[in-house]
């Protein structure tokens, strides 16, 4: 260590997992926020050392093209010097490709206003190991250091993971990680149709932890586990399975079969061998990839050997003629034969100096060759089975065969068991393809790997004799995908290709909605148009994921996880999804694209939280769902928001404006718009209609009056989000006359739209339900709560803000009440989210005081149900009461149960944690 170097450590501040579109990104990534500390000042070409051992441990960083795109653009980078975040991420990367994972793309950027912190994202193919790589590239960079800049912290945050704490090298990193990747990896069969699936643009679900897929979204999912789909039926799979009675089906229908009996002795086995033409072959009644089966047998000794092999696997076993010629599998899907290979059992050639067990240990070095399915070929295993093949030869894993000798390990030429595969899908005979195909139709396969012995498969066995040995029930894809020998063949497509023929469609509307203010509404309006269309919908919001009219989950699901739900579920035709901002900052978004996405506005709320500081910020964080928008797409904004605006370049699709300046008071881009045939709705103000522009025709859709949600066009928000739900349900097709109709039905009752502007009126008074939670929703209430206050009423109003908002928003929504309301009750939460009980009272009070309000009409209640009983019991006939609630369905059952002029039992007494300002 120089001795000007200060002693520092590297830091995990956080962490995230990017599963769809994110602030950074569309690519499913990892972000790692690292505080590098006093190592901010010491770039890699400042440390001792640094640079040449870590291209020691890492060779294959030096194929890492960064920003310069070609192989050694990151050597260069380390060379010139750059920060040690910037590292973490390519050694993320380099150990996860190392174990097997094809990835390549990440970024580090610094965190604005912390000097020294940084975000490294990088990309994963499973979290788990994507996670374990992060660790361990920190690990790595931390043990290269100088030894008093060591120990880095936070770890856990990663992985918690006590075997690997003391891993500090590339090198010892490799077996985790290496069996982290296994784990959570697809098998090839699964893998290749992952990828096939991919390539059409079909959305792919893992279900769980091994291979069981979702295909697609909603009501147009499919479902697959490897090669076997939600059409591979239960009788054809138990036929396939039953071996004796597949093979008297297909002997009815004249598919040559080789001749055979079930036994459940030695004894049987060998009086059944009698019976049949010599040498025979034995194998579990119901057994599959081969274990358990012994070919050529000619001697009881040998039968009674394979029967105990056998019956290890299954109760009953089979007997039956071996039928001449080699090993073939043909693939059925569909009905129709797409690939053909001649199978080699395992076997090692001889080469005059190695024993079978080092010859098998040659083999076994193929990089193709993995454990069980893992990879394309299976590692040979001397064991049992392969044993009794070597002894029917003389031989023993010791012994020396002699050069060029060909030795068996094997009697059946499966892969799973170490078998090769050569393609022969050109080759086959018009007659042999003939035969698979009817067999794999009359037992019911969709997908069937049919077992054909022929001595030439060019020639039909009719005439060379062979015969179909088995048909298989979810048939392995390896030797198609990547034969020994031969043409690779992709058979994941025709099967894909069968669940979703050209024409069909995988996924359903996704219409994805955000904003700060009145998302909720415009989700519950989209939702309801398309039900009056005749569609199944589901919905996320705050409230809770409805499907149909069902509520199924309740709680704030405005959330990923929520979208992710209802896109699971198989009942839904559309998928209308509130997408808000924590969720998105948390793991981005459920879906990779949408059809439709709608940016309502962009106002001030939860700044200062997650790293969004400015309405900039926020803006580019509800950008993401209009980058998120299809090709052959529609982007819904807002005319009238000017940050709104702006994501109209962002978008690949379709723009479509909303603005409540139609007619003379529309702004000249939306003229131009309209003009060249743009997609918009307008609020004519001269009319109060909304008109729709869509092509150069304009179709009039209604007044903003005969919309009941919107309190006869006083509730002027709800104007705007009707709009954005008439473009929304438009862009999908839906009818202008249905659209009409819907909305006409629209209220903003409880039931239909809860806590948003709902009223109540059977107190004499009126009661005025609605969940405004920032300034501009305040402001949007507070115009509405003027318009519909009878003359010489007054306004009461019970409010608050989550204490995690900044002073300035909570001092604001004080001076908001202080211009629009007679008298003001203030209430807080009982966790007020981190602040001190009172504090968000004493801060709204100092706003309204601040405005020139009255200390003699504004109270401090801190608990909602008692301030909520506290504002009911003080209003007049005439008055118009105001609530903004946090528990909506409990306030509102008080609404409802409030009896004028009697006691009503909140609980415990009107907390006053301050007195009624005075002077």
């Amino acid at each position: 260590m120089t001795q000007d170097m200060p002693g520092g450590s590297l830091s995990v501040v956080e962490r995230a997992i990017y599963r769809g579109p994110h602030l950074y990104g569309r690519l499913p990534m990892i972000r790692i926020r690292l505080d590098l500390g006093a190592l901010e000042d010491w770039p890699s070409d400042r440390i001792p050392g640094f640079n040449a051992a870590l291209a020691a441990q890492l060779p294959g960083l030096e194929q890492h093209g960064c920003c310069y795109g070609e192989p050694g653009g990151f050597q260069r980078r380390l060379e010139a010097g750059t920060w040690l975040g910037h590292v973490i991420e390519h050694v993320a990367l380099e150990l996860q490709t190392r174990a097997g994972a094809s990835v390549t793309r990440g970024k580090t950027r610094s965190v604005r206003g912390r000097p020294g912190v940084y975000d490294i994202l990088y990309a994963y193919e499973d979290e788990i190991a994507g996670l374990l790589a992060g660790r361990l590239a920190i690990q790595i960079v931390d043990a290269l250091l100088p030894v008093d800049l060591r120990g880095a912290r936070g770890l856990g945050r990663l992985v918690s993971d006590g075997v690997v704490e003391g891993v500090r090298t590339a090198e010892a990193a490799g077996g985790p990680l290496r069996q982290a990747v296994r784990r959570g990896s697809f098998g090839p069969s699964t893998a290749a149709l992952v990828a096939a699936a991919r390539r059409r643009r079909i959305p792919v679900t893992r279900l769980n932890e091994q291979s069981l897929l979702q295909l697609g979204w909603g009501a147009n999912q499919r479902r697959i586990r490897a090669s076997v789909t939600d059409r591979t039926g239960l009788i054809a799979t138990e036929l396939a399975g039953d071996k004796s009675r597949a093979k008297a089906m297909l002997q009815a229908i004249g598919c040559p079969v080789a001749r055979g009996v079930v036994v459940r002795s030695a004894d049987e086995a060998w009086r059944a061998a009698g019976g049949l033409t010599l040498p025979v072959v034995l194998k579990p009644l119901d057994g599959n990839h081969g274990r358990g089966v012994t070919t050529e047998l000619t001697d009881e000794a040998g039968v009674r050997a394979a029967f105990d092999l056998a019956v290890q696997h299954s109760a009953r076993v089979i007997v039956e003629e071996h039928l001449p010629g080699r090993d073939h599998r043909v693939l059925v899907v569909a009905g129709k034969v797409v690939a053909v290979a001649e199978r080699v059992p395992a076997h090692v050639a001889g080469d005059g100096r190695r024993t079978v067990a080092e010859l098998v240990d040659q083999v076994n070095l193929d990089p193709r060759r993995g454990e069980g399915h893992e990879k394309v070929l299976t590692r040979i295993r001397l064991d049992e089975g392969a044993l009794a093949i070597l002894a029917q030869q003389g031989l023993t894993p010791n012994s020396v065969p002699e050069a060029g000798l060909f030795v068996p390990l094997r009697g059946a030429a499966n892969l799973s068991t170490g078998g090769t595969a050569v393609d022969r899908t050109d080759d086959i005979h018009p007659d042999n393809a003939s035969i698979a195909r009817r067999a794999a139709l009359t037992l019911g396969l969709d997908v069937a790997g049919v077992d054909l012995l022929a001595p030439d498969i060019t020639r039909s066995i009719r005439e060379t004799g062979g015969g179909i040995v088995e048909v298989n029930a979810a048939p392995g894809l390896r030797m198609h995908l990547e034969p020994s020998a031969g043409q690779a063949r992709d058979v994941a497509e025709p099967i894909i290709r069968s669940l979703y023929p050209a024409g069909s469609r995988a996924r359903i509307p996704v219409l994805a909605i955000t904003g700060t203010n009145g998302k909720s509404t415009t989700g519950r309006m989209v939702a309801h148009i398309l039900k009056a269309d005749g569609r199944v919908v589901g919905l996320t919001n705050t409230s809770g994921v409805y499907i149909g009219d069902e509520r199924i989950h309740a709680g704030d699901a405005s959330g990923p996880k929520s979208a992710r739900m209802v896109l699971r579920d198989p009942t839904v035709e559309a998928a209308v999804l509130e997408c808000a901002r924590g969720g998105v900052l948390r793991e981005g978004l459920a879906f990779d694209r949408c059809d439709v996405g709608a940016v309502l506005n962009v106002q001030a709320d939860h700044l200062g939280l997650g790293g969004i500081d400015t309405l900039q910020d926020l803006a580019r964080v509800k950008a993401i769902v209009a980058r998120t928008v299809s090709r052959r797409g529609v982007c819904v904004l807002n005319a009238d928001d000017p940050l709104t605006r702006r994501m109209a370049r962002l978008t690949k699709g379709r723009i479509a404006w909303f603005s409540m300046m139609g007619g003379r008071e529309s702004p000249g881009f939306l003229r131009s718009h309209v003009e060249e045939g743009g997609l918009a709705c307008v609020h004519d103000a001269a009319t109060g209609a909304l008109l729709l522009h869509d092509g150069g025709e304009t179709t009039r859709l209604c007044d903003a009056a005969d919309i009941p949600a919107t309190l006869g066009g006083a509730a002027r928000f709800n104007v705007a989000n009707a709009m954005a739900a008439v473009l929304m349900t438009h862009a999908i097709g839906v009818a202008p006359e249905t659209i009409r109709f819907a909305l006409a039905s629209f209220a903003s009752t409880f039931e239909q739209n809860p806590g948003r502007l709902n009223i109540h009126d059977a107190h004499g008074f009126r009661v005025v339900l609605d969940y405004a939670h920032n300034p501009d929703g305040l402001r949007a209430l507070a115009r509405t709560a003027r318009a519909i206050t009878p003359p010489g009423g007054r306004r009461i109003a019970m409010l608050s803000i989550p204490g995690d908002r900044r002073d300035a928003e909570i001092v604001e929504m004080g001076a908001i009440a202080a211009a629009d309301f007679d008298r003001i009750v203030f209430r807080e939460t009982p966790d007020n989210r981190g602040r001190p009980a009172g504090e968000v009272i004493r801060l709204m009070t100092q706003g309204a005081l601040s405005a020139g309000g009255s200390a003699d009409r504004i109270e401090g209640v801190r608990f909602e149900a008692a301030a909520v009983d506290h504002c009911l019991a003080m209003a007049r006939p005439g008055d118009v009461v105001v609530l903004t609630p946090t528990q909506i369905d409990s306030v509102w059952r008080q609404v409802l149960d409030f009896r004028p002029g009697a006691a009503n039992d909140a609980g415990d007494p009107p907390a006053m944690i301050m007195e009624p300002p005075h002077g």
